[in-house]
């Protein structure tokens, strides 16, 4: 079974990778992708950089870049995965050719207000509200992200505590495992 998460950011993708991951899941995260050519390029860290080297990755492979950059992987591991970080819907039909039936997408929501909360907490990459209506708008927009979000197989409201998200996700791993 291969399940990738889409979401806004902030919406408790990295959550649930960790609850899939305590159910034996393998994760597959496609923003190490941007995280390793920034090392090669030896570019300064940041949201400049990853922003560059993804639409340069975009512009050489087109919008399904990080499916296509990350297919191999997900072929290689035997066993059930999680997918963290997809987000363009071209992304989304792309592994859906290439993997068909195993293939599921399970959409994190949650309020715009919380996402913000939790966003502006993160220790590694916080961001301000402005910022953040700025990337929301920009993955809506430029990512096409709004018809994968309503592609879904499953949709999830993350309003509540990480024991209710787990309990939720659990429900939808039993359901997927019993099919």
């Amino acid at each position: 079974m291969i399940i990738a998460l889409v979401g806004m950011p902030g919406s408790g993708k990295s959550e649930a990778v960790k609850v899939f991951q305590a159910h034996g899941f393998s994760k597959v995260r496609f923003g190490q992708a941007t995280d390793d050519e920034i090392k090669k390029r030896s570019l300064p860290a940041g949201e400049q950089s990853e922003k560059a080297v993804r639409e340069n990755f975009r512009q050489q492979l087109g919008m399904a870049a990080f499916a296509i950059l990350n297919l191999p992987k997900i072929k290689a591991i035997k066993g059930d995965i999680i997918i963290d970080g997809l987000r363009s819907f071209e992304e989304y039909e792309f592994l859906k050719n290439e993997l068909g039936l195993a293939f599921k997408l399970v959409e994190i929501q949650a309020p715009r207000n919380l996402r913000y909360q939790r966003i502006a907490k993160r220790k590694d990459r916080p961001f301000t509200e402005e910022e953040m209506k700025v990337r929301d708008r920009n993955e809506l927009d430029n990512l096409n992200m709004g018809k994968t979000l309503e592609s879904a197989d499953f949709h999830i409201l993350n309003d509540a505590t990480k024991k209710e998200l787990e309990k939720m996700l659990e429900r939808i791993i039993e359901t997927l495992k019993g099919s």
